[in-house]
């Protein structure tokens, strides 16, 4: 069996603030987790230049026909498919756009995978399943910064002159030197020795929301501040599309409803309709030569 020094790890050290942890009332024990976790932020702050390049590089993917794909372990490969699940709803985006992998598969999103993690061949063959090509985007996840599935895709992905995505929360961990970009919030020890799915969890799902937000906004799935290619898939998703509209055009609900109807419930082109009176369709037209982006559509009338 490998052995491991987890004592060069900053995610495994033992936080001298939380020492005494189990003594103390439950509300104490709230308290002490907040404190902690109010440093995660500022521990992000300190990675945005870091995560602007990577916006940069995603964003620039999907112009391509790019795929972006996280890979992770345990607590971080949930992670990465959760980011990945939440976009079609939220952009509209098709589902292969965003993919999350993790080592063990589908079964290690619920329960752990023994030895999985350990296996850095495993991950080659879960890439190679998808397709993985150079014009896509890898972005390993790991607290640690060592784990062998994410490493082995990495590597991988960097044979192949793929762009490749460091995420994790130790200084000195193996990973940030097969990246291209590497993200590295340090936001400390944990409450509870070793458990990285508290703080350092914590931290990558903060840079994962910036990674998809960020670059959906750079490929026009966002006007103002509105999730305007959202699809009506549910009851509530239809709703949220009246919503987007009238809050986008100050119409009328009625209006809404009856654009949203005429664009074959696409919310951008009732949005682009309404603003600049086109029919439903001149604006997606209007729409496919500006990329999508509702307000260059405004911009360039003619």
């Amino acid at each position: 069996m490998q052995q491991i020094n987890l004592s060069t790890m900053l995610t495994e050290s033992r936080n001298p603030n939380s020492e005494e942890i189990d003594s103390y009332s439950t509300l104490e024990m709230l308290q002490i987790i907040n404190r902690e976790d109010q440093k995660v932020a500022l521990a992000v702050e300190k990675e945005l230049s870091n995560i602007a390049k990577a916006v940069d590089a995603i964003s620039l993917a999907f112009s391509n026909q790019g795929r972006l794909i996280y890979v992770g372990a345990g607590t971080s490969g949930r992670l990465g498919i959760l980011d990945a699940s939440e976009c079609p709803p939220t952009y509209g985006t098709p589902t292969e756009q965003v993919i999350g992998l993790i080592a063990g598969g589908q079964p290690a999103i619920f329960k752990a995978v023994e030895n999985a993690e350990d296996n850095p061949k495993l991950v080659v063959n879960d890439l190679k399943n998808i397709n993985f090509s150079s014009n896509d985007i890898l972005v390993g996840i790991a607290a640690s910064g060592r784990t062998p599935y994410v490493i082995g895709g990495m590597q991988y992905a960097k044979s192949i002159q793929a762009t490749v995505i460091s995420l994790c929360c130790n200084p000195k961990a193996p990973m940030i030197n097969l990246a291209d970009i590497a993200i590295t919030p340090i936001v400390g020890a944990e409450v509870i020795t070793g458990s990285s799915r508290m703080k350092a969890g914590t931290a990558q799902k903060l840079v994962l929301n910036m990674l998809t937000t960020a670059s959906m906004i750079k490929i026009g799935k966002v006007y103002s501040n509105l999730m305007v290619d959202v699809e009506a898939t549910n009851a509530k998703l239809i709703e949220r599309q009246i919503s987007i509209v009238m809050q986008a055009t100050d119409c009328s609900r009625e209006k809404a409803i009856v654009t949203l109807a005429e664009s074959n419930r696409h919310c951008k082109t009732a949005i682009l309709m309404i603003l600049s009176g086109l029919n439903a369709k001149q604006a997606r037209n209007k729409l496919k030569k500006e990329h999508g982006f509702i307000r260059q559509a405004l911009l360039h009338k003619s």
